[in-house]
């Protein structure tokens, strides 16, 4: 009789035979094709692959002044599968200053995949960092006693003056997500993490370069393979020329030490920022090197935000200074002409609702509305124009052609300034308001927008830039701080006009209007300057103490600079806002102050605000 349990068992153990030499089959495949840690082993045992770091492109200032530059810095590296284990730790660590604890818990992190996923026992990995020349020496006398330990130079950032951090950015260690969004870096590679060191990162790395050298069965440095011939050399960053001038910017950042708030500066006829103050800033030398991570971790907790770039990411009432683009859309929109006058009984008083207004003649027009800042022009002009239902059809329609004017002049979206963390603010529109109010609402509902309050937001830049489209008398470069990057053209994204809604025509009586408040209006603390200036003060509403606000250009009619100023806190635009801005446009106009101005601007740098229990 047959037996089918010893024939089952057959084909089991057969089958059992067969799965065996299959996997054996697949994993002398994968050893000997498809994997690369034989050919790693045997590489590492003939070459040491030496990564050469190019130097990062440096950074000076529209007129050449050098702001940030490299110095040498030297890394330990560690190759694993070379690290005998007859290492006198002991000595290594003395020479390196460092304990037995931290020793073992910096080899731990480089094995730990998780933490350093490409690892590697065949490949040079960071062990220590940026050491300083002093500390390189140290070692470099005892290295032939530590086997698997090489040293790697490098470069870090220095930084000429304590001004322009916000502007300039700092570098520090990549991160995973770094390293997974590009493969250029690997772990221990440094990257720009703020400011134009992050917007221009790809400009100013340049490229790596390797250095290819040989060695014999023992591990020694024999010199270069092939003499070189397969090395390749590293490609050194592009330099960068910003367009800020380092002396306006230390000026600026002098006017604003004890208060909250930012200056912005733009050539009109360039769009380059020549000044970008954000208050309170800090030293950007504090963040270089190994004690970045402390110093910005101390930044971070301080509750005067320092870290906050406010001149692009603060959202700010524009106050008054945002009386000049209504009075461009009224009439531009046939809403008002030039000799249109409008009562102001102190204020907008109309059906029970009232905005105040501060005392001055009554009617008026146009011109010398902007010149006294007057609430009740501007007030009425909205309710003109927001109720024409002849001329629109609709408050919605009002509404969405006065969104049209704003947007084109700069509000609501981001400029596209080149720095990272730019802020859009906000315009409202129909849509806003008819969700806010169930579609029951008229210009009464919104008047505040008419001078700048309510749900209007902008930042510092954005209100620069309307004084930059001003002298300009109807458009705007994108504002940017980088003038020129080595051997590249400016990208056309900062070259192009974008010209506003508004006419020339109505332009041109803006800034009637601005050059008649700097001489006897509100701005009138700058009519003793001989360099034309024109400008718009600005007291936007606050929950404590009014917000203190100056947008103006000079001169009158070849504008060389159009500044904003927001000092939080301040009070009337004419106590912060017209001194800082007057005494910034005779510095960049004149390239220095007067003995008067410089007094003045000493006065103001030692006067602080109050901004609660936290002053400093």
């Amino acid at each position: 009789m047959k037996d089918y349990g010893l024939e089952g068992r057959q084909f089991v153990i057969g089958g059992v035979a067969v799965f065996i030499v299959v996997v054996y089959i697949i994993r002398l495949f994968t050893l000997q094709i498809t994997s690369d840690d034989y050919k790693k082993s045997a590489d590492s045992n003939a070459f040491l692959k030496k990564v050469e770091f190019p130097s990062r492109g440096v950074i000076r200032d529209r007129n050449g002044q050098l702001l940030v530059y490299n110095q040498p810095a030297y890394d330990i590296m560690v190759v694993m599968n070379e690290a005998s284990n007859r290492l006198d730790t002991a000595e290594f660590c003395q020479t390196l200053g460092i304990t037995r604890e931290e020793f073992d818990q910096r080899m731990n992190t480089i094995k730990d995949r998780s933490k350093n996923p490409g690892y590697s026992r065949f490949t040079q990995q960071i062990f220590m960092n940026q050491l300083s020349d002093k500390d390189f020496s140290v070692f470099q006398e005892k290295m032939y006693r530590f086997p698997g330990f090489y040293v790697q130079r490098r470069t870090i950032r220095q930084y000429q003056y304590t001004y322009a951090a916000h502007v300039l950015g700092d570098i520090a260690e990549v991160s995973p997500a770094d390293i997974e969004a590009d493969d250029y870096y690997q772990p221990g590679d440094y990257i720009g993490k703020l400011g134009v060191e992050r917007s221009y990162e790809r400009q100013l790395r340049g490229e790596k370069g390797v250095q290819i050298l040989l060695r014999d069965a023992h591990g020694r440095i024999k010199g270069s393979y092939k003499n070189g011939e397969l090395d390749r050399r590293p490609v050194p960053g592009k330099n960068l020329t910003l367009g800020i001038d380092y002396k306006l910017q230390a000026l600026g950042e002098r006017l604003m030490e004890g208060k909250i708030g930012a200056i912005v500066a733009i050539e009109p006829k360039t769009g380059e920022v020549l000044a970008m103050v954000s208050s309170p800033t800090y030293d950007p030398r504090m963040m270089v090197g190994r004690k970045r991570a402390k110093s910005h971790q101390e930044l971070s907790r301080d509750s005067w935000k320092p870290l906050y770039n406010r001149s692009i990411m603060g959202l700010y009432p524009p106050g008054s200074t945002f009386k000049t683009s209504q009075g461009l859309t009224f009439l531009t929109e046939g809403i008002i002409t030039p000799q249109t006058a409008y009562p102001c009984y102190h204020g907008f008083v109309f059906k029970g609702l009232r905005v105040g207004c501060h005392g001055h003649g009554s009617p008026l027009p146009l011109v010398p509305a902007l010149s006294t800042s007057c609430n009740g022009y501007f007030c009425w002009g909205l309710y003109h124009m927001i109720g024409n239902k002849a001329k629109y059809g609709s408050v919605q329609n009002a509404m969405n052609t006065w969104r049209d004017y704003m947007v084109s002049m700069g509000f609501g979206y981001k400029l596209g300034v080149d720095l990272p963390g730019e802020k859009r603010g906000l315009i409202p529109n129909a849509q806003f308001y008819d969700k806010a109010y169930k579609g029951s609402w008229n210009g009464l509902t919104i008047i505040s927008i008419s001078i700048g309050q309510g749900e209007v937001l902008l930042t510092p830049l954005q209100i620069a830039n309307l004084g930059a489209t001003i002298a300009n008398r109807g458009y705007y470069l994108t504002p940017h701080v980088v003038k020129k990057v080595e051997g590249e053209p400016l990208d056309t994204t900062f070259t192009q006009k974008h010209y506003t809604m508004a006419s020339r025509e109505a332009y041109e009586y803006v800034v009637k209007g601005m050059r008649s408040s700097a001489l006897g209006g509100t701005c009138k603390a700058l009519a003793h300057y001989d360099f034309v200036p024109c400008g718009k003060t600005g007291t936007a509403q606050n929950k404590g103490h009014d917000h203190s606000v100056f947008m103006g250009f000079a001169p009158m009619d070849e504008p060389q600079i159009a500044i904003a100023v927001y000092v939080e806190n301040g009070g009337w635009g004419a106590t912060y806002g017209v001194p800082i801005g007057g005494l910034m446009m005779e510095q960049f106009i004149n390239g220095s102050l007067s003995e008067a101005s410089e007094r003045k601007a000493t006065e103001i740098q030692n006067k602080r605000i109050s901004y609660g229990s936290d002053d400093r």
